[in-house]
Protein backbone atom coordinates (compact mmCIF):
# COMPACT_ATOMS: atom_id res chain seq x y z
CA UNK A 1 0.00 0.00 0.00
CA UNK A 2 1.74 3.53 -1.30
CA UNK A 3 1.99 5.72 1.66
CA UNK A 4 0.35 9.41 0.65
CA UNK A 5 0.45 12.69 2.10
CA UNK A 6 -3.66 13.33 1.73
CA UNK A 7 -3.89 10.79 4.03
CA UNK A 8 -2.53 13.39 7.29
CA UNK A 9 -4.62 16.10 5.36
CA UNK A 10 -7.55 13.54 6.22
CA UNK A 11 -6.30 12.99 9.39
CA UNK A 12 -6.57 17.25 10.08
CA UNK A 13 -10.18 17.31 8.63
CA UNK A 14 -11.57 14.64 11.20
CA UNK A 15 -10.37 16.00 13.97
CA UNK A 16 -11.37 19.52 13.12
CA UNK A 17 -14.62 19.46 15.33
CA UNK A 18 -16.06 21.55 12.95
CA UNK A 19 -15.16 20.13 9.68
CA UNK A 20 -17.84 20.03 6.98
CA UNK A 21 -18.51 16.99 3.85
CA UNK A 22 -15.03 16.53 2.52
CA UNK A 23 -14.79 17.37 -1.36
CA UNK A 24 -12.20 15.43 -3.08
CA UNK A 25 -11.18 16.43 -6.31
CA UNK A 26 -8.36 14.72 -8.87
CA UNK A 27 -7.79 13.44 -11.85
CA UNK A 28 -8.75 10.03 -12.96
CA UNK A 29 -6.70 7.24 -11.34
CA UNK A 30 -4.66 9.18 -8.82
CA UNK A 31 -5.66 7.24 -5.87
CA UNK A 32 -8.84 9.15 -4.35
CA UNK A 33 -10.89 5.93 -3.77
CA UNK A 34 -7.93 3.80 -2.23
CA UNK A 35 -6.69 7.02 0.04
CA UNK A 36 -10.27 7.27 1.63
CA UNK A 37 -10.92 3.70 1.70
CA UNK A 38 -7.97 3.49 3.78
CA UNK A 39 -8.05 6.08 5.81
CA UNK A 40 -11.71 5.12 6.88
CA UNK A 41 -10.66 1.49 7.66
CA UNK A 42 -8.24 3.31 10.29
CA UNK A 43 -10.14 6.00 11.69
CA UNK A 44 -13.69 4.73 11.89
CA UNK A 45 -15.24 1.40 12.64
CA UNK A 46 -18.13 1.97 10.41
CA UNK A 47 -17.54 2.64 6.47
CA UNK A 48 -20.01 2.89 3.56
CA UNK A 49 -18.67 3.25 0.05
CA UNK A 50 -21.39 4.48 -2.50
CA UNK A 51 -20.38 3.99 -5.78
CA UNK A 52 -22.36 5.61 -8.11
CA UNK A 53 -20.71 4.56 -11.01
CA UNK A 54 -20.34 1.13 -10.33
CA UNK A 55 -23.50 0.75 -8.78
CA UNK A 56 -26.26 3.10 -10.20
CA UNK A 57 -28.77 2.24 -8.45
CA UNK A 58 -27.43 3.23 -4.81
CA UNK A 59 -28.64 6.84 -6.48
CA UNK A 60 -32.48 6.13 -5.51
CA UNK A 61 -31.27 6.55 -1.75
CA UNK A 62 -30.98 10.32 -2.80
CA UNK A 63 -34.30 10.76 -4.18
CA UNK A 64 -36.66 10.84 -1.14
CA UNK A 65 -36.26 13.46 1.87
CA UNK A 66 -32.54 14.58 2.08
CA UNK A 67 -32.44 15.56 6.07
CA UNK A 68 -29.86 13.44 7.61
CA UNK A 69 -31.46 10.85 9.02
CA UNK A 70 -33.47 9.59 6.29
CA UNK A 71 -30.45 9.76 4.39
CA UNK A 72 -28.55 7.09 6.80
CA UNK A 73 -31.54 4.98 7.38
CA UNK A 74 -31.54 4.09 3.19
CA UNK A 75 -28.24 3.15 3.58
CA UNK A 76 -28.52 1.30 6.25
CA UNK A 77 -31.17 -0.62 4.41
CA UNK A 78 -29.11 -0.78 1.23
CA UNK A 79 -26.16 -2.43 2.94
CA UNK A 80 -28.08 -4.51 5.53
CA UNK A 81 -24.77 -6.53 6.37
CA UNK A 82 -22.65 -3.52 7.61
CA UNK A 83 -22.79 -2.08 11.49
CA UNK A 84 -23.74 1.93 11.50
CA UNK A 85 -22.02 3.55 14.44
CA UNK A 86 -23.85 6.75 15.56
CA UNK A 87 -20.42 8.83 15.77
CA UNK A 88 -17.61 6.61 13.78
CA UNK A 89 -19.21 5.79 10.68
CA UNK A 90 -18.16 7.25 7.56
CA UNK A 91 -19.76 8.06 4.29
CA UNK A 92 -18.02 7.85 1.08
CA UNK A 93 -20.36 9.14 -1.85
CA UNK A 94 -17.95 7.85 -4.71
CA UNK A 95 -18.33 9.00 -8.24
CA UNK A 96 -20.60 11.96 -7.10
CA UNK A 97 -20.76 13.40 -10.51
CA UNK A 98 -23.20 11.24 -11.38
CA UNK A 99 -25.63 11.68 -8.60
CA UNK A 100 -26.89 15.07 -8.47
CA UNK A 101 -29.28 14.88 -5.66
CA UNK A 102 -26.65 13.64 -3.77
CA UNK A 103 -24.33 16.58 -4.42
CA UNK A 104 -27.38 19.01 -3.20
CA UNK A 105 -27.83 16.75 0.23
CA UNK A 106 -24.40 17.88 0.75
CA UNK A 107 -26.38 20.77 2.44
CA UNK A 108 -28.22 19.17 4.51
CA UNK A 109 -25.34 16.58 5.72
CA UNK A 110 -23.19 19.47 6.15
CA UNK A 111 -22.18 19.44 10.89
CA UNK A 112 -24.15 16.41 11.07
CA UNK A 113 -22.83 14.51 14.41
CA UNK A 114 -23.12 11.06 13.90
CA UNK A 115 -21.60 10.41 11.17
CA UNK A 116 -18.78 12.04 8.09
CA UNK A 117 -19.10 12.37 4.97
CA UNK A 118 -16.59 12.68 2.37
CA UNK A 119 -17.27 12.92 -1.70
CA UNK A 120 -15.37 12.29 -4.17
CA UNK A 121 -15.55 12.28 -8.42
CA UNK A 122 -12.76 11.86 -11.24
CA UNK A 123 -14.91 14.40 -13.10
CA UNK A 124 -16.22 16.98 -10.50
CA UNK A 125 -14.82 19.92 -12.78
CA UNK A 126 -17.15 19.04 -15.81
CA UNK A 127 -19.98 18.02 -14.57
CA UNK A 128 -20.30 19.91 -11.85
CA UNK A 129 -21.56 22.91 -14.75
CA UNK A 130 -25.11 21.64 -14.53
CA UNK A 131 -27.78 22.94 -12.16
CA UNK A 132 -26.89 20.90 -9.50
CA UNK A 133 -23.88 22.33 -8.11
CA UNK A 134 -22.20 21.73 -5.14
CA UNK A 135 -23.55 23.79 -2.81
CA UNK A 136 -21.34 27.12 -1.38
CA UNK A 137 -20.24 27.13 1.92
CA UNK A 138 -21.64 23.60 2.86
CA UNK A 139 -18.24 21.35 1.87
CA UNK A 140 -14.37 21.36 2.15
CA UNK A 141 -12.87 20.54 -1.12
CA UNK A 142 -9.50 19.14 -1.60
CA UNK A 143 -7.06 18.59 -4.95
CA UNK A 144 -5.22 15.15 -5.28
CA UNK A 145 -2.36 14.89 -6.92
CA UNK A 146 -0.35 12.12 -8.40
CA UNK A 147 2.59 10.91 -6.11
CA UNK A 148 5.25 13.84 -5.87
CA UNK A 149 8.88 12.77 -5.54
CA UNK A 150 8.79 12.39 -1.70
CA UNK A 151 5.64 10.03 -2.23
CA UNK A 152 7.94 8.52 -4.78
CA UNK A 153 10.59 7.54 -2.17
CA UNK A 154 8.61 6.10 0.40
CA UNK A 155 7.14 3.44 -2.37
CA UNK A 156 11.45 2.83 -3.12
CA UNK A 157 11.86 2.25 0.61
CA UNK A 158 13.99 5.44 1.12
CA UNK A 159 13.57 5.95 4.95
CA UNK A 160 12.65 9.31 6.72
CA UNK A 161 16.29 9.98 7.93
CA UNK A 162 17.42 10.61 4.54
CA UNK A 163 14.58 12.76 3.01
CA UNK A 164 14.92 15.09 6.63
CA UNK A 165 18.57 15.24 5.94
CA UNK A 166 17.96 16.56 2.52
CA UNK A 167 15.27 18.79 4.27
CA UNK A 168 17.96 20.18 6.16
CA UNK A 169 20.28 20.84 3.60
CA UNK A 170 17.84 22.60 1.62
CA UNK A 171 16.89 25.10 4.96
CA UNK A 172 20.59 25.00 5.76
CA UNK A 173 21.50 26.37 2.10
CA UNK A 174 24.72 23.51 2.45
CA UNK A 175 25.44 21.17 0.24
CA UNK A 176 23.93 17.28 0.20
CA UNK A 177 27.11 14.63 0.47
CA UNK A 178 28.37 14.06 -2.82
CA UNK A 179 27.30 10.23 -2.98
CA UNK A 180 23.76 10.92 -1.78
CA UNK A 181 23.05 13.93 -4.60
CA UNK A 182 24.18 11.44 -6.88
CA UNK A 183 21.67 8.76 -5.68
CA UNK A 184 19.23 11.67 -5.18
CA UNK A 185 19.44 12.34 -9.17
CA UNK A 186 18.98 8.62 -9.98
CA UNK A 187 16.08 8.15 -8.18
CA UNK A 188 14.84 11.52 -9.66
CA UNK A 189 15.41 10.62 -13.23
CA UNK A 190 13.48 7.25 -12.60
CA UNK A 191 10.58 9.18 -11.36
CA UNK A 192 10.61 11.46 -13.90
CA UNK A 193 9.95 8.41 -16.22
CA UNK A 194 7.63 6.48 -14.12
CA UNK A 195 5.70 9.66 -13.23
CA UNK A 196 3.03 9.73 -9.91
CA UNK A 197 0.27 7.72 -11.44
CA UNK A 198 -0.04 5.24 -8.53
CA UNK A 199 -0.75 2.20 -10.17
CA UNK A 200 2.39 3.38 -12.19
CA UNK A 201 4.61 3.52 -9.44
CA UNK A 202 3.53 0.21 -7.31
CA UNK A 203 4.04 -1.68 -10.54
CA UNK A 204 7.46 -0.40 -10.50
CA UNK A 205 8.68 -0.49 -7.20
CA UNK A 206 7.80 -4.09 -7.44
CA UNK A 207 8.64 -5.18 -10.62
CA UNK A 208 11.31 -2.55 -11.80
CA UNK A 209 9.83 -3.22 -15.15
CA UNK A 210 9.54 -0.46 -17.33
CA UNK A 211 7.71 -1.95 -20.14
CA UNK A 212 4.81 -2.93 -17.86
CA UNK A 213 5.29 1.08 -16.91
CA UNK A 214 4.82 2.09 -20.56
CA UNK A 215 1.85 -0.16 -21.00
CA UNK A 216 -0.14 1.40 -18.00
CA UNK A 217 1.17 4.67 -18.38
CA UNK A 218 -0.61 4.60 -22.57
CA UNK A 219 -3.64 2.51 -20.84
CA UNK A 220 -4.28 6.00 -18.57
CA UNK A 221 -3.72 8.14 -21.25
CA UNK A 222 -6.23 6.59 -23.41
CA UNK A 223 -8.84 6.50 -20.85
CA UNK A 224 -8.07 10.36 -21.03
CA UNK A 225 -9.52 10.15 -24.39
CA UNK A 226 -12.12 8.04 -23.73
CA UNK A 227 -13.69 10.57 -21.04
CA UNK A 228 -13.27 13.28 -23.70
CA UNK A 229 -15.54 11.15 -25.94
CA UNK A 230 -17.97 9.93 -23.41
CA UNK A 231 -17.93 13.36 -20.92
CA UNK A 232 -17.32 16.11 -23.57
CA UNK A 233 -20.42 17.66 -25.55
CA UNK A 234 -21.08 17.92 -29.44
CA UNK A 235 -17.72 18.72 -31.34
CA UNK A 236 -15.84 19.25 -27.63
CA UNK A 237 -15.21 15.58 -27.82
CA UNK A 238 -13.14 15.76 -31.10
CA UNK A 239 -11.51 19.19 -30.26
CA UNK A 240 -10.71 18.06 -25.80
CA UNK A 241 -9.12 15.12 -27.40
CA UNK A 242 -7.41 16.84 -30.40
CA UNK A 243 -6.06 19.37 -28.01
CA UNK A 244 -4.38 16.68 -25.22
CA UNK A 245 -2.98 14.72 -28.38
CA UNK A 246 -1.10 17.93 -29.10
CA UNK A 247 0.64 18.95 -25.51
CA UNK A 248 3.69 16.22 -26.12
CA UNK A 249 4.30 18.70 -29.81
CA UNK A 250 3.58 22.13 -27.88
CA UNK A 251 6.27 21.63 -25.30
CA UNK A 252 8.87 20.33 -27.66
CA UNK A 253 8.68 23.80 -29.50
CA UNK A 254 11.34 26.39 -28.04
CA UNK A 255 8.69 28.99 -27.24
CA UNK A 256 6.34 26.69 -24.76
CA UNK A 257 3.67 28.87 -25.41
CA UNK A 258 0.11 27.49 -26.26
CA UNK A 259 -0.17 27.86 -29.87
CA UNK A 260 -3.93 27.03 -31.42
CA UNK A 261 -2.34 26.49 -34.57
CA UNK A 262 -0.23 23.43 -33.33
CA UNK A 263 -3.46 21.71 -32.82
CA UNK A 264 -5.27 22.97 -35.98
CA UNK A 265 -3.97 25.31 -38.97
CA UNK A 266 -5.43 28.87 -38.09
CA UNK A 267 -7.08 27.45 -35.18
CA UNK A 268 -8.22 30.69 -32.48
CA UNK A 269 -8.56 29.97 -29.18
CA UNK A 270 -12.61 30.79 -29.72
CA UNK A 271 -12.78 27.29 -31.39
CA UNK A 272 -10.44 25.40 -28.31
CA UNK A 273 -10.95 27.47 -25.46
CA UNK A 274 -13.85 25.39 -24.34
CA UNK A 275 -11.76 22.26 -24.87
CA UNK A 276 -8.36 23.84 -22.92
CA UNK A 277 -10.68 24.30 -19.92
CA UNK A 278 -12.14 20.89 -19.58
CA UNK A 279 -8.96 19.40 -19.59
CA UNK A 280 -7.90 21.62 -16.89
CA UNK A 281 -11.39 20.82 -15.09
CA UNK A 282 -10.83 17.58 -15.47
CA UNK A 283 -7.68 17.53 -13.68
CA UNK A 284 -5.43 16.23 -16.97
CA UNK A 285 -3.29 19.55 -17.18
CA UNK A 286 -1.92 22.05 -15.48
CA UNK A 287 -2.65 25.70 -17.36
CA UNK A 288 0.58 28.08 -16.45
CA UNK A 289 -0.13 31.58 -16.81
CA UNK A 290 1.79 34.55 -18.18
CA UNK A 291 2.59 37.60 -15.53
CA UNK A 292 2.01 41.16 -17.07
CA UNK A 293 4.04 42.02 -14.35
CA UNK A 294 5.56 40.48 -11.32
CA UNK A 295 3.96 41.79 -7.93
CA UNK A 296 2.30 40.88 -5.09
CA UNK A 297 -0.73 38.92 -5.25
CA UNK A 298 0.28 37.46 -8.97
CA UNK A 299 -2.83 36.34 -9.62
CA UNK A 300 -4.22 39.97 -10.20
CA UNK A 301 -1.41 39.84 -12.96
CA UNK A 302 -2.20 36.79 -14.74
CA UNK A 303 -2.65 36.97 -18.68
CA UNK A 304 -5.77 34.39 -19.08
CA UNK A 305 -4.77 34.11 -22.87
CA UNK A 306 -1.32 33.44 -22.98
CA UNK A 307 -0.32 30.36 -20.80
CA UNK A 308 1.66 27.13 -21.20
CA UNK A 309 -0.26 23.82 -21.27
CA UNK A 310 1.69 20.99 -19.33
CA UNK A 311 0.88 17.33 -18.31
CA UNK A 312 -0.58 16.37 -14.53
CA UNK A 313 1.58 13.87 -14.60
CA UNK A 314 5.21 13.63 -16.73
CA UNK A 315 5.25 9.82 -16.90
CA UNK A 316 1.72 10.13 -18.91
CA UNK A 317 3.81 13.24 -21.10
CA UNK A 318 6.58 10.81 -21.98
CA UNK A 319 4.14 7.62 -22.64
CA UNK A 320 3.02 9.97 -25.59
CA UNK A 321 6.87 10.35 -27.15
CA UNK A 322 8.20 7.89 -29.38
CA UNK A 323 9.44 4.57 -27.68
CA UNK A 324 12.86 4.55 -26.10
CA UNK A 325 12.35 8.46 -24.61
CA UNK A 326 11.87 6.61 -21.11
CA UNK A 327 15.30 4.78 -21.87
CA UNK A 328 17.52 7.98 -22.85
CA UNK A 329 16.15 10.13 -20.05
CA UNK A 330 17.61 7.85 -17.32
CA UNK A 331 20.64 7.59 -19.36
CA UNK A 332 21.07 11.45 -19.95
CA UNK A 333 20.21 11.59 -23.13
CA UNK A 334 16.62 13.86 -23.75
CA UNK A 335 17.79 15.61 -26.65
CA UNK A 336 15.14 18.07 -27.57
CA UNK A 337 13.08 16.61 -24.93
CA UNK A 338 14.52 17.62 -22.03
CA UNK A 339 13.80 21.41 -20.97
CA UNK A 340 9.96 19.85 -21.86
CA UNK A 341 10.42 17.38 -19.65
CA UNK A 342 11.84 18.98 -16.93
CA UNK A 343 9.31 21.92 -16.76
CA UNK A 344 6.40 19.65 -16.64
CA UNK A 345 7.59 17.97 -13.74
CA UNK A 346 8.37 20.79 -11.93
CA UNK A 347 5.31 22.53 -12.58
CA UNK A 348 3.76 18.64 -11.47
CA UNK A 349 5.97 19.31 -7.81
CA UNK A 350 4.15 23.24 -7.84
CA UNK A 351 0.96 22.33 -8.05
CA UNK A 352 1.00 19.42 -6.23
CA UNK A 353 1.95 22.03 -3.48
CA UNK A 354 -1.26 23.61 -4.49
CA UNK A 355 0.58 26.47 -6.30
CA UNK A 356 -1.14 28.37 -9.01
CA UNK A 357 1.39 28.22 -11.89
CA UNK A 358 2.83 31.63 -13.53
CA UNK A 359 5.54 32.53 -15.79
CA UNK A 360 7.34 35.63 -16.98
CA UNK A 361 7.85 36.51 -20.29
CA UNK A 362 7.76 40.32 -21.63
CA UNK A 363 9.16 39.88 -24.76
CA UNK A 364 9.97 37.19 -27.48
CA UNK A 365 13.79 37.64 -26.30
CA UNK A 366 12.63 37.46 -22.34
CA UNK A 367 11.30 34.38 -20.64
CA UNK A 368 11.13 33.48 -17.03
CA UNK A 369 9.91 29.50 -16.33
CA UNK A 370 8.17 30.01 -13.45
CA UNK A 371 6.91 32.85 -10.71
CA UNK A 372 6.03 31.73 -7.45
CA UNK A 373 5.98 33.15 -4.14
CA UNK A 374 8.73 32.37 -1.84
CA UNK A 375 8.77 33.10 1.85
CA UNK A 376 6.43 35.59 1.04
CA UNK A 377 7.80 37.48 -1.79
CA UNK A 378 7.46 36.96 -5.50
CA UNK A 379 10.46 34.57 -6.82
CA UNK A 380 11.57 34.13 -10.06
CA UNK A 381 12.53 30.33 -10.75
CA UNK A 382 14.37 29.03 -13.37
CA UNK A 383 14.69 25.18 -14.44
CA UNK A 384 18.03 24.10 -16.29
CA UNK A 385 18.16 20.71 -17.91
CA UNK A 386 21.46 20.79 -18.57
CA UNK A 387 25.09 21.05 -17.10
CA UNK A 388 25.14 24.57 -18.36
CA UNK A 389 23.18 26.68 -15.58
CA UNK A 390 23.71 30.19 -17.05
CA UNK A 391 20.32 32.12 -17.57
CA UNK A 392 20.68 35.34 -19.08
CA UNK A 393 16.60 36.07 -18.69
CA UNK A 394 17.32 35.40 -15.10
CA UNK A 395 20.14 37.55 -14.73
CA UNK A 396 18.06 40.38 -16.47
CA UNK A 397 15.50 40.72 -14.54
CA UNK A 398 17.17 39.51 -10.99
CA UNK A 399 17.79 43.10 -9.26
CA UNK A 400 16.39 45.01 -11.92
CA UNK A 401 13.90 47.87 -10.80
CA UNK A 402 11.98 47.23 -13.94
CA UNK A 403 10.85 44.51 -12.69
CA UNK A 404 11.18 44.59 -8.90
CA UNK A 405 12.12 41.06 -7.64
CA UNK A 406 15.16 40.11 -5.68
CA UNK A 407 15.58 36.27 -5.18
CA UNK A 408 15.94 33.84 -7.82
CA UNK A 409 15.76 29.76 -7.60
CA UNK A 410 17.57 27.80 -10.13
CA UNK A 411 16.61 24.13 -10.37
CA UNK A 412 19.43 21.80 -12.13
CA UNK A 413 21.58 18.14 -11.38
CA UNK A 414 23.89 20.82 -9.91
CA UNK A 415 23.73 20.86 -5.62
CA UNK A 416 22.95 23.45 -3.33
CA UNK A 417 24.49 26.68 -3.37
CA UNK A 418 24.33 30.16 -3.45
CA UNK A 419 25.10 32.77 -5.76
CA UNK A 420 24.48 36.00 -4.90
CA UNK A 421 20.77 36.05 -4.55
CA UNK A 422 20.34 33.01 -6.76
CA UNK A 423 19.29 29.87 -4.65
CA UNK A 424 20.80 27.26 -6.73
CA UNK A 425 18.88 24.18 -5.73
CA UNK A 426 19.10 20.31 -7.22
CA UNK A 427 16.11 19.49 -8.99
CA UNK A 428 15.03 16.92 -6.31
CA UNK A 429 14.86 19.72 -3.47
CA UNK A 430 11.07 21.21 -5.55
CA UNK A 431 8.87 19.27 -2.95
CA UNK A 432 10.50 21.83 -0.30
CA UNK A 433 9.15 24.80 -1.92
CA UNK A 434 6.12 24.60 0.13
CA UNK A 435 3.82 28.13 0.24
CA UNK A 436 3.73 27.57 3.88
CA UNK A 437 7.83 27.74 4.45
CA UNK A 438 8.60 28.34 2.18
CA UNK A 439 13.06 -2.49 -17.07
CA UNK A 440 16.41 -4.33 -16.51
CA UNK A 441 18.64 -1.83 -18.30
CA UNK A 442 17.75 0.53 -15.86
CA UNK A 443 21.11 1.49 -13.33
CA UNK A 444 20.75 -0.25 -10.22
CA UNK A 445 19.30 2.22 -7.04
CA UNK A 446 21.04 2.69 -3.73
CA UNK A 447 19.83 1.52 -1.03
CA UNK A 448 17.54 2.83 1.34
CA UNK A 449 20.81 1.83 4.36
CA UNK A 450 23.72 3.55 1.70
CA UNK A 451 21.62 6.46 1.73
CA UNK A 452 21.62 6.90 5.31
CA UNK A 453 25.06 5.60 6.16
CA UNK A 454 25.83 9.24 3.84
CA UNK A 455 23.70 11.23 5.84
Amino acid sequence: MLKRKIDDRFTSWKNNPDHLPLVVEGARQVGKTTSIETFARKAYKAFYNLNFFSDPGLMSIFDGALDPESIITRITIAFPSQEYVPGSTLILLDEIQHCPNARTALKFLARHADFDVVASGSLLGISLSDKASLPVGYSETIMMHPLDFEEFLWAMDIGEKVISGLKSCFDERRPVDDYVHQRMLDYFAMYTVTGGMPAVVASFAKERDYSKVLRLQRGIVADYRKDAVKYAEGSEKVKVVRCLDSIPAQLAKANKKFQYSVVEKKASSRKYGDSLLWLEDAGIVNLCRNLSRIDSPLAGFSKDNEFKLYFNDTGLLISMYEDGTARRIVEGEMGIYKGAIYENIVASALAALDMPLFYFAPSDTLEIDFVINFRGRPCILEVKSGENTKSKSLNTVLGNPKYNVDQAIRLSRKNVGEEGAILALPLYMVIFLKPADNESWMPPLASSDDLESHM
